[in-house]
């Protein structure tokens, strides 16, 4: 099961398994689409996002940053954060595609126990 990091009333932000630094967004009601989120929502998803992708660029100093939202498989809207490094197994590849090579381990334990703190004291939206 992932870790859950932070919940609020419209939010609940998750570790995703994976050899990369990779946090993921879900909205706790279940809208399908970005655009049937209500503004104030909107907004609030906008400003953890980019909350996130500053803590992780501060942290790990990774290559690219990659911000995703597919939805395919799960119709609901969610926000995918990675850090990404020329070193990764999948780079420049996206880390659903095929592995490239052996690519050096990032430890994100201590990261993610930042984190989990960092968004305790913050507000959003």
């Amino acid at each position: 099961m992932d870790r859950v990091l932070f919940e609020n009333q419209n939010f609940k932000v998750m570790v995703e398994t994976h050899e990369l630094p990779w946090i993921k967004i879900f909205t706790v009601e279940s809208f399908k689409e970005m655009s049937e989120l209500p503004k104030d929502i909107r907004l609030e998803l906008f400003e953890l996002t980019n909350f996130i992708e500053c803590e992780m660029i501060d942290y790990f100093k990774p290559d690219k940053i990659n911000l995703a939202s597919f939805g395919n498989y799960v119709p609901h809207v969610h926000m995918h954060i990675q850090a990404r490094f020329k070193d990764d197994s999948f780079f420049p590849e996206p880390t659903w595609g095929i592995k490239q090579r052996d690519g050096k381990q990032r430890d994100c334990e201590d990261f993610n126990n930042q984190l989990e703190t960092k968004l305790q004291g913050v507000t959003f939206g």
